[in-house]
């Protein structure tokens, strides 16, 4: 018994090892959103700064009107939306490889807030 609790430690241990090896992007990472973290107003800040840093340019200032579709981020749970940040879609780009995963997370957290606009 006790060697196959250190057999599964083991591969455990060489998972985690791997991934910093190989360069798991960021959005392959898993991602959880608590509502603490939702509701953090450090976090909500990052991500604010990074919409009118970044995002504002194609969505607006409130998220419409702007060239991109007008966004309704209340419909979809907050990791379908980090997705679609992270790995980008249709015309949107993919953000994973210029933000890291808790930029990209604050971004989701502020677009998910009650004092987001759309």
């Amino acid at each position: 018994m006790a060697k196959t609790g250190m057999v599964i430690g083991l591969i455990a241990i060489l998972a985690a090892i791997g991934f910093g090896i190989y360069g798991v992007s960021a959005a392959e990472q898993p991602v959880v959103f608590t509502e603490e973290y939702l509701n953090d107003p450090e976090v909500f800040k990052q991500g604010k700064e990074i919409w009118f840093e970044q995002c504002v340019h194609c969505h607006g200032y409130n998220a419409y009107p702007g060239k991109a579709p007008k966004l309704k981020p209340k419909r979809y749970k907050p990791e379908f939306v980090y997705k679609r940040v992270a790995k980008g879609f249709k015309k949107m780009p993919a953000w994973e490889d210029v933000y890291e995963k808790e930029e990209l997370m604050a971004v989701v957290a502020y677009v998910k807030s009650k004092n987001f606009s759309p």
